[in-house]
């Protein structure tokens, strides 16, 4: 699940990690008023407008409607409505987002933490999360704070460094302070980045993060070190063990029709291809996406249906899929084991019976058992369904119906 930047910062903030303050607009009209506020915590009256949308690139994009971008600065408390007038309610285009962009529904008043000072600021990147192949996890940090992570590993690779992490042990203290040293810091800055590092892996660990990303982390020129910006996502099969995390999440972010399908409980993915897919087991679903990909055709979704493919949840599954507009076919393949194949033949007559029309040819793949008795319950149906035994007669069909 991914949080918005001023949700991160706030897990941040109570694992102790130094962040940039900022309070979160939701219209224009209270926009001057959060900005005082702000004011009497922080002193300033310039401000860091900042569009609140899961995307990365925010600073680059640009709002369709007024042409602002998607972070900002106010210079001073008679500019702020003017400038979150400029991206509230608008569509913001990041190279992350669709072309079409995403509705900027809140904006962040972040303090301007970018003041002159007897140091220079230095701008660092560092984010936390899993190697899978190591069984470790890892800090990747750089010098290169500010720009794309992506750009500074394709052009210098030698200024991104990796810290990798035993979970059983944790963090131990000379590692932080190896990474505090690689950043060239030194004084009250070194302690200073120390303590962050050792917060930061704390935030986490203890909110069951998939990951945490840090760009930039900021050297004051105070030498002070905070985050400036955070992206984060947590492991959604750890929510359970954290409804105050779970409350946050935007479903306003997420596509609508994963949001439906999440909540009628079916694992779906919606994809860019051209053949829906209807699965149970997720392993399956992979295999039938490769055999679409083989076929001539590109699977338009992952969905697995899991263990019940009754009627009901066949129908819901057909619905969801054909909210595609691409989709030009279904390759249904379902392994009956703890479930009968004839069980899930009739849930998927019943359910075509039901929809009263499907506009698209559906190849029907059902092995294990009483699969003999499923293709016959398919091939008497007299509908639009083209039943398979053998993975590779469904690939043919898929191929046969795309021409």
């Amino acid at each position: 699940m991914n949080l918005h930047e001023y949700q991160g910062k706030s897990i941040l903030a109570n694992y102790g990690v130094a962040v940039q303050r900022g309070i979160v607009v939701d219209s224009v009209e209270e926009s001057v008023a959060k900005a005082k506020e702000l004011t009497k915590q922080t002193g300033t009256e310039w401000f860091v407008v900042k569009a609140q949308i899961h995307a990365g690139g925010r600073g680059k994009g640009v709002i369709t409607e007024t042409g602002s971008n998607g972070v900002v600065l106010a210079k001073g408390l008679d500019k702020v409505e003017e400038k979150v007038k400029g991206i509230l309610g608008g569509h913001l285009v990041t190279k992350q987002t669709s072309k079409e962009g995403k509705r900027v529904n809140k904006v962040l008043l972040a303090e301007d933490v970018y003041y002159p000072g007897p140091t220079e600021v230095k701008e660092f990147y560092m984010s936390v999360l899993l190697d899978r192949e190591k069984e470790r996890n890892v800090i990747v940090y750089s010098t290169e704070g500010g720009m794309d992570i992506e750009s500074v590993a394709e052009h210098t690779p030698h200024l991104i460094f990796k810290e990798d992490i035993d979970p059983r042990v944790g963090l131990q203290g000379f590692q932080a302070r190896k990474i505090a040293f690689n950043l060239g810091l030194s004084g009250d800055a070194f302690k200073g980045m120390v303590k962050f590092v050792n917060a930061l892996y704390a935030a986490y660990v203890g909110c069951d993060a998939s990951m945490f990303e840090i760009n930039p982390v900021l050297k004051t020129s105070d030498n002070k070190i905070i985050a400036v910006d955070s992206k984060v996502s947590l492991d959604g099969n750890s929510l359970d063990r954290h409804p105050d995390y779970a409350a946050m999440r935007d479903k306003t972010e997420e596509d609508p029709t994963e949001v439906e399908a999440g909540e009628a409980g079916l694992n779906y993915v919606k994809l860019d291809g051209n053949v829906g897919c209807m699965v149970n087991g997720a392993g399956l679903a992979m295999a039938t996406m490769d055999i679409i990909k083989l076929s001539g055709g590109n699977p338009a979704n992952f969905l697995d249906v899991g263990g019940t493919a009754n009627a009901e949840r066949v129908e819901k599954a057909f619905r969801i899929i054909l909210k595609d507009p691409n989709v030009k076919a279904i390759l249904i393949n379902i392994f009956g084991g703890i479930v009968r194949c004839d069980r899930v033949a009739q849930g998927i007559v019943d359910a075509y019976k039901n929809m009263g029309s499907i506009p698209v040819p559906i190849i029907v793949r059902l092995q294990g058992t009483n699969a003999a008795e499923a293709k016959a319950l398919i091939d008497a149906s007299g509908l639009n369904v083209h039943s398979a035994v053998l993975l590779q007669e469904a690939s043919d069909l898929v191929k046969s119906v795309l021409k």
